[in-house]
Formats: C-alpha cells, sequence, structure tokens
C-alpha cells in the first residue's frame, strides 16, 4: 500500500505523471474524478480528462463525499487515481447547503487514507506559491488547500511537485 501526492500548478504536468504513474501500478485503476460540468468549457475540459485515459480504468465521479469513494473502492489489487483535490476542495467551499462540510469531508478523508488499503495517488494543485488573492473566498481557497497540502505530506509515503512537466520528488521518491 502507498499513499502518493502529486503536486503542481495548473498545466503543470501533474495529471500526466499521476496517469503514468497509475498505469505502472499492474492493478486495476479506479479513476475518482471531482470535477463538476457547470458549463460548456469544464465539460471540454472533462472530455480532454476522459480521452487522455486509458479506456480499461474504472471511472468513479464524486465531487463532494471522497472519502466514502475511497472506502467503497479501495482494494489491496487496486490503484485509485484522485483527479483533483483542487475541484474537490472548491465544491467544498461553494457547498450551498452546508457550511461545515469542508471540515467533515476532509477529516473523514484523512481518516479514510490512513486506513486506505490499496495504492492511492492524489493530484492537487500547489496554491501558495504566488501572491496573496484578493478575494475572501480565494484567500480562504489558498489558506485550506495549503493546510490540506501539509496534512497529506505528513500522511502520503511519497510527495512530488511538478513544475514544467518535471518532477521533483519531496519525499519517498524511492516508493
Amino acid at each position: 500500500m502507498a499513499l502518493t501526492l502529486i503536486l503542481g500548478g495548473a498545466r503543470s504536468g501533474k495529471t500526466a505523471l499521476a496517469q503514468e504513474r497509475a498505469g505502472r501500478m499492474h492493478h486495476d485503476v479506479v479513476y475518482i474524478a471531482t470535477a463538476q460540468a457547470h458549463d460548456q468549457e469544464m465539460q471540454e475540459r472533462i472530455q480532454r480528462h476522459r480521452q487522455s485515459r486509458p479506456p480499461h480504468w474504472h471511472l468513479v465521479e464524486e465531487p463532494v463525499y471522497l472519502a466514502r469513494a475511497v472506502r467503497e473502492h479501495a482494494a489491496p489489487d487496486r490503484t485509485l487515481l484522485v483527479d483533483c483535490l483542487t475541484l474537490w476542495l472548491t465544491n467544498l467551499l461553494t457547498h450551498p447547503e452546508d457550511p461545515l462540510i469542508l471540515a467533515e469531508q476532509k477529516s473523514a478523508l484523512l481518516l479514510q487514507l490512513s486506513r486506505v488499503t490499496g495504492d492511492v495517488i492524489l493530484v492537487n494543485n500547489e496554491t501558495g506559491l504566488g501572491i496573496v488573492p484578493m478575494g475572501v473566498l480565494s484567500r480562504r481557497f489558498v489558506d485550506e488547500n495549503g493546510w490540506l497540502n501539509q496534512a497529506l505530506g505528513q500522511l502520503c509515503h511519497r510527495v512530488t511537485l511538478v513544475v514544467a512537466g518535471l518532477p521533483m520528488e519531496l519525499k519517498g521518491g524511492n516508493v
């Protein structure tokens, strides 16, 4: 069992690296997608992602209850690829019905990952390298994402930062 976190900026190559690593695992792969197609541009992004994956991978779409999806689909002979935590966090921060859902779901995910069987590859943006955003929601997102990345960095066996398509191993590169 190995937990891997792949971080990077937008269009850094993090998803391509995650897919490459998942494909090398010699396990069934379950791709857990967190995106929601609220507009045409996002629909096109989702379609490009679908086309970039092998057709034999299983797809689970879960924009909010990620811990549950991990629990239901993890297995010793399976690799879960979660793409991406950035959109998942956004979905939680903008959830219209439950202002406490972020803390609940973040705690549930971290607990589930600490108990998971099988391999899990998590993809997330590194958003803390730029300027401090002006808007309240944007600043909260950067803070929450940074705290999530710190918690995952401690929990995961391997952490990789991708910049310009180049992976830089931050933790456990021999996993």
